[in-house]
């Protein structure tokens, strides 16, 4: 065997010998260890939760045919004993008069059943670069809803780095919270620790949501956040993908 073979042999046997070492994975979300949650119909908390904070979804306002509630829930639900939240999905902003009713109609039913509401959320994918337009509509929400009712919205990770600081302020003065998305579908979406580290001076009141069973680590700076105000967890059914 010549010189050159030799060297070659050794750094085989070398290569062979190291295994490298496996990535460390962000510990998996379990929804028992907290108190709030996301409860899509069909979806059931496990008998281990502790979630006294509950936002249900009631129904969509949906892109094709005309603007209206399209119900997703058998019945009204009772719950009490926990915070509850009516969360309405909405693909589109153009509300009538019956949107409008059937809305506001559901959340007295909701509190008439014994429940106790804490207000409505919409559950819509504003563009960071439409906050503004946005923000209008939500000015007319929040006319329309009785003032012992709050109003909460979904919002993007990407409003903290890229959204306009005017708009979130107009944003600040018309709803009571944000709660950040952090998922696509099933899992978390890469990165996120960037994006809060880019919240410490973010004007509303915000809780992040993540998905159960994605993986997450709590960035060290968001506990200092001083508008932060917690997690919800989006339960899954383990059949079917909600979001």
């Amino acid at each position: 065997m010549s010189f050159r073979a030799g060297l070659l042999l050794i750094g085989a046997l070398l290569l062979t010998g190291c295994k490298a070492e496996p990535q460390a994975q962000s510990p998996r979300v379990k929804a028992a260890g907290f108190d709030a949650i996301y409860v899509w119909p069909g979806v059931r908390p496990g008998p281990d939760s502790v979630a006294k904070t509950i936002y249900l979804l009631d129904g969509e306002v949906r892109r094709n045919g005309p603007a209206r509630l399209e119900r997703l829930r058998m019945g009204v639900p009772k719950l009490p004993g926990r915070s509850v939240w009516l969360v309405v999905r909405a693909e589109r902003l153009d509300w009538n008069d019956a949107t409008y009713a059937a809305i506001l109609g559901d959340i007295e039913k909701w509190q008439t059943a014994g429940n106790d509401i804490v207000g409505l959320q919409i559950d819509f994918d504003a563009a960071t670069r439409g906050i503004e337009g946005y923000a209008a509509f939500l000015r007319t929400v929040r006319e329309r809803l009785p003032k012992q009712w709050k109003l909460s919205i979904t919002g993007l990770m990407d409003w903290s780095a890229h959204g306009d600081p005017q708009a979130l302020a107009g944003l600040a003065q018309t709803v009571d919270e944000v709660v950040v998305q952090t998922y696509q579908h099933r899992s978390t979406i890469p990165g996120y620790e960037q994006y809060f580290a880019r919240m410490e001076r973010f004007p509303i009141p915000f809780r992040v949501a993540l998905v159960e069973g994605g993986e997450w680590t709590a960035p060290p700076m968001l506990e200092r956040q001083p508008n932060f105000r917690g997690y919800v967890v989006f339960l899954l059914n383990p059949a079917k993908p909600k979001r």
